[in-house]
């Protein structure tokens, strides 16, 4: 019974030494880069020109299955249209950046395309000392 216990208990120290770890915003690069490069990355999947998956490695789950979601109603509405994919051209205007944790960045980046000013919400955090976005709108 000790035994079956201490083999649990071990079990559960090997499962939260596995388990993401939060990291501290000082063992973390500066997110600008990440910020401007994340925002073009996510405007070229809602224009079709890019793919979801080559985000992933820098979204949650969260925010991944909401850009599927938005990329799949976008793909909808363009062939509706009957609209050719194209690669959109951006520029990153500002990057506004707010620190409300250690390990917690919340920033608006604005970019000006061909058409019109967007505006995009990420939050990242700190995960296995690197950064991933967690929640991701198009304002």
């Amino acid at each position: 019974m000790v035994a079956q216990r201490a083999a649990r208990g071990s079990g559960l120290a090997a499962a939260e030494y596995f388990a993401p770890q939060r990291t501290t915003t000082q063992e973390l690069p500066d997110p600008d880069p990440l910020l401007k490069n994340l925002t073009i990355g996510v405007l070229e999947v809602l224009a079709g020109a890019r793919e979801v998956d080559q985000l992933a490695r820098w979204l949650g789950e969260d925010a991944f299955r909401a850009l599927v979601t938005r990329a799949n109603l976008a793909a909808r509405a363009r062939s509706a249209r009957g609209v050719r994919v194209t690669m959109p051209v951006h520029r990153v205007l500002s990057v506004h950046r707010d620190t409300p944790a250690d390990g917690v960045v919340e920033a608006v980046v604005i970019v000006a395309g061909p058409a019109r000013t967007r505006a995009i919400a990420i939050r990242l955090e700190g995960w296995d000392s690197r950064w991933r976005a967690t929640s991701l709108a198009l304002l």
